[in-house]
């Protein structure tokens, strides 16, 4: 079995650019959750709960779900520090099929890039969503000069949204919303958000 990279970073994972990249991630996120008091969310790939974390009391529960026991790990030491109460965690993988579990919305924050088959993945999301339910997946747009292995430079709207329309999504708005320095692989990229009805 491959080796989760992600487990060797859990306990550095939380640097000051992170920090600052997920405030800038989580405000965007929060505009879409108006109106979201009575809605369920889960936060698939959450790492150490950066962005997630930050929604809590804009919603009726939070799951916050990640690949890596390590990640996993430290948000529970965050939300027992804190405490909060509408929080839970779960340490599952959505690329080896859909999980028992369902939601109003799904924030997929910084997570399709690492991510090789996007299809099988947005299925796995669709299926997990409740009719009228949202998906909101946060990435960096197409970037030519980003070339690594391991990661999708960036994704391309308009082929992105003929995924998402494929995969059964009704209708999909992205807006880009932020212009980084150095930001994706050592390059400066551009932020978009995509928002999916079903």
């Amino acid at each position: 079995m491959e080796e989760n990279v992600f487990e060797r970073m859990a306990e550095k994972y939380d640097s000051p650019d992170r920090i600052a990249l997920a405030n800038i991630v989580a405000n965007r996120v929060k505009e879409e959750l108006r109106d979201a008091e009575d809605k369920t969310l889960i936060d698939y790939g959450s790492g150490t709960g950066l962005v997630g974390l930050q929604l809590v009391e804009l919603v009726k529960s939070v799951t916050l779900i990640d690949s890596s026991e390590n990640m996993v790990k430290i948000i529970r030491e965050k939300i027992a520090n804190y405490p909060i109460t509408n929080a839970e965690t779960l340490v599952a993988d959505f690329t080896t099929g859909t999980l028992d579990l369902k939601a109003d919305i799904i924030v997929v924050s910084l997570v399709l890039l690492h991510i090789p088959d996007t299809k099988a993945i947005l299925k796995s999301l669709y299926e997990t969503l409740n009719k009228g339910g949202r998906l909101i997946i946060i990435d960096f747009e197409k970037n030519p000069n980003v070339s690594h292995p391991k990661v999708h430079n960036g994704f391309d709207f308009e082929a992105l949204t003929a995924l998402l329309t494929d995969t059964g999504f009704e209708s999909t708005d992205i807006q880009v919303f932020h212009h980084g320095k150095q930001v994706f692989m050592k390059q400066d990229a551009s932020l978009f958000i995509a928002v999916s009805e079903k």
